[in-house]
């Protein structure tokens, strides 16, 4: 696989193999109630699960994103993740701390609690002045595609070509970063699936994940249990299956974005997933290539 990634004070993270980032929502409303937390302890308990089993990366987000959320404030935001970072920070020094966040202070306040990069689902448009705190910190960065705000993204999303249209969108946003001081072995980027996006667009990119390895950066695959796997396994039911039913189709994606060499999964189920791509890694030819 090959891929590498800088991270603040010096260190590096290389993916010999598809890695996982564990997903703590320390919300009452991301659209997978499993994946919520209530408080600085139950957020705790739950990263402390997905590093036990096998996540490298965690991932604390403090606002919802799903399509129609409303936003919080960023006193809030702050309020509900710092603790738990710099909670997750004191226990596991060795695990790789996100902080999902789009606004520039929670970043900032972030990484001061010892958070290890910025996961960002507006590839810095909402706030680009974010990219100031993550190059102030040396920080890693994840550049992701939206089609919106969350709560308007999923208002007929259009593209002539959503694999070239996200393609160029990360291309220019890794370079924008670059003007910040940000190198590309700091960025990672994602595709956006479930961001501004029909099921045909989120299908047609999951086909072409490989074009994007491209880019020169690691790929974060973020799919677990989204609609689109629910609009794809519920063709032949009666209705289309919630988040809780949607596992096994994300197991089926992250097998095959295993097998394309895609660097991390961003899951709300670590060993399962964690399983999953080693099938897929072992169903790749000697060379490596699928």
């Amino acid at each position: 696989m090959g891929w590498k990634l800088r991270l603040s004070g010096g260190r590096e993270v290389s993916f010999s193999r598809m890695e996982m980032m564990g997903i703590v929502n320390v919300t009452p409303d991301s659209f997978f109630s499993g994946s919520r937390t209530e408080g600085e302890e139950e957020a705790f308990e739950k990263a402390a699960k997905h590093i036990e089993e096998g996540a490298r990366f965690i991932d604390i987000g403090g606002e919802s994103t799903r399509p129609g959320s409303a936003p919080v404030t960023e006193e809030v935001e702050i309020a509900r993740i710092c603790p738990v970072i710099e909670r997750v920070r004191k226990a596991c020094p060795e695990v790789i701390i996100s902080a999902d966040t789009y606004r520039a202070e929670t970043a900032r306040e972030a990484l001061r609690a010892g958070a290890d990069m910025i996961n960002d689902i507006s590839g810095l448009t909402f706030e680009p002045e974010l990219a100031g705190p993550v190059a102030d910190a040396g920080a890693a960065l994840v550049l992701m595609h939206t089609g919106g705000r969350p709560e308007t993204m999923q208002e007929d999303p259009r593209y002539d070509d959503v694999v070239e249209e996200v393609y160029d969108f990360l291309d220019r946003q890794i370079a924008f970063a670059q003007e910040w001081g940000i190198g590309r072995d700091q960025i990672m980027t994602d595709v956006g699936i479930g961001f501004g996006k029909t099921k045909e667009h989120n299908l047609e990119l999951l086909r072409h994940l490989d074009r994007f390895q491209k880019l020169g950066c690691p790929h974060l695959l973020a799919v677990s249990r989204k609609t689109v796997i629910g609009k794809v396994i519920g063709e032949d039911r009666e209705e289309t299956p919630g988040p809780e039913e949607r596992l096994s189709g994300t197991l089926a994606i992250t097998a095959f974005a295993a097998r394309l060499g895609i660097a991390c999964a961003r899951v709300h189920d670590v060993r399962e997933n964690l399983d999953a791509a080693r099938m897929g890694e072992a169903l790749r030819d000697e060379d490596g290539r699928m």
